[in-house]
């Protein structure tokens, strides 16, 4: 029994003590699926670093193709987003993440990845989205 009764307050103290080192980012899921046609852009993800619903980031999130397609380019233009995954309901200061396809001449299905940059209070945090994304003339 008090085996347990200690196990139970450790617990509840790391979850005490550990709360409030919780980060959180907007991309919770690391794939996509996208189609675009020639000249179309699409919206894919809101850009954020949070704490405690509020924003760590020094500067917007930058965005880089490691491997794709010819013909697209990803922007984050600097936004005001709700980070709702955590549960905040005031915007902070973010990105979007846009994919934009440029002149396309054949059809293709091509696997896509990216590197998003977050410049944090607490130093510079990394991460990549990798998905599917399918072109048309």
């Amino acid at each position: 029994m008090r085996f347990v009764t200690l196990s139970v307050a450790i617990i509840c103290a790391a979850v005490a003590f550990g709360a409030d080192r919780v980060r959180a980012q907007s991309w919770q899921t690391r794939a996509f699926s996208v189609a675009l046609k020639s000249g179309e852009s699409n919206e894919l993800v809101d850009l954020y670093f949070v704490a405690n619903c509020k924003s760590l980031l020094v500067a917007p999130p930058e965005v880089m193709i490691l491997d794709g397609p010819n013909g697209v380019t990803a922007s984050a233009p600097k936004a005001m987003v709700v980070p709702r995954f955590q549960q905040c309901s005031r915007p902070v200061v973010g990105a979007k993440l846009i994919l934009k396809a440029g002149d396309i001449d054949d059809v293709s299905n091509t696997l896509m990845t990216l590197r998003i940059r977050f410049r944090t209070k607490e130093g510079v945090r990394e991460t990549s989205l990798s998905g599917a994304i399918q072109l048309f003339p």
